[in-house]
């Protein structure tokens, strides 16, 4: 595999192009970002069918931290699948299990002692807050954030806000669902300034919707992103956190913190609330947790535990080969130093996204955590119109040419490559997304 981006064949080449109708053709409709069809990958570099190298700037949509088929990784999943591959982890003991549910016990936020439900994905982890907070506190209400992506599961799709396509056609979702505005700062819903606006977007809660509509003594928890995700990648002010932290106490509420895409070193700590020195009830994780394998879980408070046999279950939940990927991501984390390599890439690639604005005036913002970054694409720096078509004409622009990016928000590009990044990648990355700029700035 070549040891850059390098294309050979433009894509879709042939053999891509016939896979691409394979899919097609027997595939139920999904959310395909561009016909690259991988053949095999390590690191940040992926190969197609036809032999073109793309730099991986998605991390298969923020999953791959610690790079394509990390060795350690494979490793331990070959080694787990011959020797126990499923056990029924809900219904019986294996010590991978606990070992795992240890290390993320050690790991997450709150010097508290913790309980561990494991899960399959995002979605899944979602819902079981959603029923772990329920049960708990007895209330039958939540609130989350406009611009909220928590997955497309019927629980975690009435949390979820960022795009209408999500819950068309799905109405009635889960009732008792309020959302209010995120700390979006470069376009404040309120129409002000920080840090003058006194966090406004957390301390309404308690100003106007506590008095008005929502009763806080039936609100079992808050759900909130530490970035919003598909929202925009969104970075809140630090005192966001805090503030719905001290507000969510008061009333009784549950804090649950959705670290689904931040969290596992992505921004420069384990977890993205590490950042804002809050501890929350509940922390929801997936993608990262194992580099590829689908594994998901949540960390919570001992005393929210249901403690009732079977008032929460299921099947794959903590399966063997899951829990032994996932110690063995933690430990590539830990040994290779990769949170401290995404702390120095981060910046990195933020001064380098600073530059490109200062080149290209359709960019409105640039703003990140770490190796979770990205770029808001405007037509106007003044107004702050949107530019989604031109945000799309760059996208497709650069997997042409070999950098694989994904769109959020309404007119953003994240740019979230695997923890083990290195300096010449991320000058390949910006010196490709310079050229698909001005291309489409032209075009």
């Amino acid at each position: 595999m070549d040891r850059k981006a390098s294309i050979k064949v433009a894509p879709p080449g042939p053999k891509a192009r016939e896979i691409v109708g394979k899919d097609t053709r027997y595939l139920a409709t999904a959310t395909k970002a561009a016909p690259v069809v991988a053949r095999r990958a390590q690191g940040v570099l992926v190969e197609d069918v036809d032999g073109n190298t793309f730099l991986d700037f998605t991390s298969g949509a923020g999953v791959i931290n610690t790079g394509h088929c990390h060795p350690r990784v494979v490793e331990a999943i070959q080694k787990q699948a011959a020797e126990l591959m499923h056990f029924a982890g809900t219904d019986y003991y294996y010590k991978v299990q606990a070992d795992l549910a240890e290390k993320l016990v050690s790991i997450t936020p709150g010097k508290f002692d913790k309980r561990v439900f494991f899960t399959n994905s995002g979605a899944e982890s979602i819902e079981a807050a959603l029923k772990l907070t329920r049960w708990t506190t007895q209330r039958k209400q939540f609130i989350g954030f406009i611009g909220a992506f928590h997955g497309r599961t019927m629980g975690a799709l009435s949390l979820t806000a960022s795009k209408p396509v999500h819950k068309d056609r799905y109405f009635p979702t889960m009732p008792g669902v309020e959302h209010i505005p995120y700390a979006y700062c470069y376009r404040c819903a309120y129409k002000m300034e920080h840090p003058s606006c006194g966090i406004r977007c957390a301390r309404i809660l308690e100003e106007l919707y506590f008095k008005t509509f929502i009763p806080p003594t039936e609100v079992a928890a808050i759900f909130m992103e530490p970035v919003e995700g598909e929202g925009g990648y969104i970075v809140p002010p630090p005192e966001w956190a805090k503030a719905l932290r001290e507000i969510a106490s008061r009333h009784g509420i549950m804090l649950v913190d959705d670290e689904v895409q931040a969290g596992f070193g992505r921004t420069g700590k384990w977890f993205c609330i590490e950042h804002y020195g809050v501890e929350p009830d509940v922390v929801a994780l997936a993608k990262g947790i194992a580099s590829g394998f689908p594994m998901g879980a949540i960390v919570f408070r001992k005393e929210l535990d249901w403690a009732v046999q079977g008032a929460h279950s299921n099947t794959y939940g903590g399966n063997p080969m899951g829990c032994a990927a996932s110690l063995a991501t933690i430990e590539v984390i830990e040994k290779e130093k990769l949170i401290e390599n995404a702390i120095k890439m981060g910046d990195l690639l933020h001064g380098r996204l600073l530059e490109l604005q200062k080149r290209h005036d359709c960019i409105g913002d640039v703003r990140g955590r770490g190796l979770m970054q990205a770029t808001e694409f405007v037509k106007d720096r003044r107004t702050k119109e949107e530019a989604p078509k031109l945000r799309d004409r760059i996208e497709e622009l650069a997997w042409k040419n070999g950098l694989m990016l994904l769109g959020c928000g309404r007119s953003t590009i994240r740019y979230i490559p695997p923890l083990v990044v290195s300096v010449d990648q991320i000058d390949q990355a910006m010196e490709i997304l310079d050229g698909c700029i001005k291309e489409a700035v032209k075009g």
